[in-house]
């Protein structure tokens, strides 16, 4: 159950990171509620994977997750590059996150 939480608190994190580009500055009303709801929901989420999971082993998920995710959404929704280096490193991360999990 820690897992899939920590799964979608950092869904969340990705949510939110993307959900700043939609505030434009906080600008933006709905963007902007969104956002914040998915920046509590997250650290509430992140709080508690961590009543069971490793500290650092749950942290470095969390952020692995909301790294890579919101790098693809960069890459889909707003033309970021995708170098062919810049998909191996998401690939480095992704492989570091499941390392992480199999070592836990």
């Amino acid at each position: 159950m820690a897992w899939l939480l920590l799964f979608i608190a950092g869904l969340l994190e990705v949510g939110w990171a993307v959900g700043l580009k939609y505030t434009e500055g906080f600008s933006r009303l709905v963007p902007s509620v969104l956002t914040l709801v998915c920046m509590a929901a997250s650290i509430a989420m992140l709080g508690l994977a961590l009543k069971t999971l490793p500290m650092g082993t749950a942290y470095a998920v969390w952020t692995g997750i909301g790294a890579v995710g919101t790098a693809i959404l960069g890459i889909v929704l707003f033309g970021d590059s995708a170098s062919v280096a810049r998909i191996a490193c998401i690939g480095l991360i992704v492989a570091g996150i499941v390392g992480l999990k199999l070592a836990t």
